[in-house]
């Protein structure tokens, strides 16, 4: 009530049971506390008979127990055994009848410290009177008093002793119950932690598991979610050690699959499957349910804190769980839109890249068809160079565009083998563009043989790629140096222009798909922007990495790692 009013709050819906006030002096129940304390709130009250009836049968085992134990008992004599002993010392050294009043009093609250329920501290009480009235009152030795006054001292007396051992027995359960909550928290707090740093499904349900075993000191089974019910249990022992799988029979397992169907509780001490050994509940949202714990009841039920503790650890296990759903739904709507965008992309770019050569190639041959005979031969050789040209750049873009495809899919297995880069290096000069006779290409592969395990085929593709886009955009005359050697364990090829070079903010974005820099930097001058990702697939997929960087003093140089063959580490 007293939050309700800070937080400004209008109204409250509580749940009421149906249980009833035995007599006049019994406690009042929350619900008429709550509107006694806040007239001024609304306050809707939902009535549960049966959940009544339920807490009545389940309160018995939550009250602290009226009968002793036997280490209760001899704690309470012996402490006023001991009272007596110092009352008695105090007698002979003359301190008066309050003093010795005092540690009888000292006594009871030590008893209730020391002993649990409120039977101890009554008998102590009452005992500490009749001590009094019998070693400390004249005649001693009797239950009998002379002085008028001593009625009244000992009434004073036994009501103090149990005012004291009342405050004294409430103030330990305040710190007992201050001392459960700061447990509670701290359980809930590490298994926070834990939950959020986990990314699996399966490990959120283990860890939920293991800290039900943990706090509880039960055995606990855990159910993941499977193919339209729970899955095979795993038995997580209270005494430790490996999870193992569970052996249940089918009626705990009919439990278990009603818990999943249904997002509730049920087994031992409910109304739903109450012969089950288990208690059964649902890790559960709102809309799914993502797993079954399973906790042994059958020797002795959970007491309110166990209770409080297991719904308040599954709800943090139900929120890691939503969360880490809600960040997989995003991830793939994710993939989606971007999806959605590069096929947008590949569709606009191919409309529009492949229109200049298709044309081309149509206006090239259809003049040719039509009015070869009054060409100039250069001018048929110029014709029939550029229809050659652009069948070949349209080839080029169709093997980029299945090489792509190939690799993102996963359809690609390399086909791996021990290769000599020198050779490599040269084969792939062979077949790059040719306009490369415009440039001057150096190659510098070391006095040693340098061998690296990859796809031939692959990698000749990658060498192309990079040598084609400094022919491209170098002018002619610039020198093209091709070099290889070993570094960190590695087989390190690059590839370096004297170019204009690439500024630093564009340096990563050329490997991004679909980027052509505003046709000024890109794998062609008429360009999907597929080479250079497609490049960088391929050599991740050999285990290596691609990268640029500038070559002093201008121009830019690709590097990318190999994985050195076995052959070249033995020699």
């Amino acid at each position: 009530s007293e939050y309700a009013r800070l937080s400004g709050v209008t109204s409250i819906v509580i749940g009421r049971s149906g249980a009833q006030r035995r007599h006049f002096w019994s406690k009042p129940a929350l619900t008429e506390r709550l509107i006694d304390l806040a007239p001024g709130l609304e306050i809707h009250v939902i009535p549960d008979t049966e959940a009544g009836l339920y807490y009545q049968e389940r309160k018995s085992s939550f009250e602290i127990p009226l009968r002793p134990t036997l280490k209760d008992l001899l704690v309470t004599l012996l402490i006023l055994v001991c009272a007596t002993a110092v009352g008695l010392l105090f007698l002979h050294l003359g301190f008066t009848d309050a003093t010795i009043i005092t540690v009888y009093v000292f006594g009871v609250l030590l008893t209730a410290c020391l002993s649990s329920g409120y039977l101890c501290g009554v008998i102590s009480s009452f005992a500490s009177v009749i001590l009094f009235n019998y070693f400390f009152t004249e005649p001693r030795m009797t239950l009998r008093a002379y002085a008028a006054g001593y009625p009244v001292t000992f009434a004073v007396m036994l009501a103090a002793s149990i005012l004291t051992f009342v405050l004294a027995s409430r103030l330990k359960h305040y710190a007992r119950a201050s001392a459960r909550d700061a447990f509670r928290t701290k359980v809930l707090l590490d298994s926070n932690t834990l939950l959020q740093k986990s990314d699996e499904p399966d490990e959120i349900l283990s860890i939920t598991a293991d800290q039900l075993r943990k706090l509880l000191g039960r055995d606990v089974l855990a159910f993941g979610a499977g193919n339209g019910g729970p899955a095979a249990p795993l038995l997580f022992p209270a005494a430790g050690g490996a999870v193992q799988a569970a052996a249940l029979p089918e009626r705990e397992l009919e439990a278990a699959r009603w818990v999943y169907r249904n997002r509730t509780h049920a087994g031992r001490g409910t109304k739903d499957f109450p012969d089950a050994e288990q208690l059964y509940l649902a890790i559960r949202s709102h809309d799914r349910a993502y797993g079954v714990v399973g906790i042994r009841c059958k020797e002795r039920p959970l007491d309110s804190f166990e209770s409080s503790l297991l719904i308040s650890l599954l709800g943090e296990s139900a929120l890691a769980l939503d969360k880490l759903r809600n960040a997989r739904e995003k991830e793939e709507a994710a993939v989606l839109a971007e999806n959605e965008k590069l096929r947008a992309d590949l569709l606009r770019s191919i409309s529009h890249d492949l229109r200049t050569p298709l044309t081309s190639i149509s206006g090239n041959s259809d003049a040719l068809l039509r009015h070869a005979e009054m060409l100039e031969p250069a001018e048929r050789e110029r014709m029939l160079r550029d229809i050659r040209d652009d069948a070949d750049w349209l080839n080029a873009l169709v093997e980029n565009l299945l090489a792509v495809t190939r690799i993102s899919d996963g359809s690609v297995s390399l086909q791996r083998s021990d290769q000599l880069l020198e050779e490599v290096i040269a084969e792939a000069l062979r077949h790059v563009d040719r306009h490369a006779s415009e440039h001057r290409i150096v190659t510098d592969c070391g006095d040693g043989l340098l061998m690296a395990s990859m796809d031939a085929r692959l990698i000749l593709q990658v060498i192309i790629n990079l040598v084609n886009n400094a022919v491209k955009y170098t002018p002619p005359g610039s020198e093209i140096r091709i070099s290889a050697g070993e570094a960190d364990g590695m087989a390190l090829v690059r590839v370096c222009d004297d170019g204009p070079g690439i500024p630093d903010a564009l340096k990563e974005q050329v490997f991004e798909m679909f980027f052509t820099g505003g046709q000024t930097i890109a794998d062609g001058r008429r360009s999907l922007g597929l080479g250079l990702p497609l490049c960088r697939s391929i050599i991740r997929a050999h285990g290596g990495t691609l990268s640029l960087r500038d070559n002093p003093p201008h121009g830019c140089e690709f590097r990318f790692t190999l994985p050195l063959s076995e052959v070249a580490l033995h020699e």
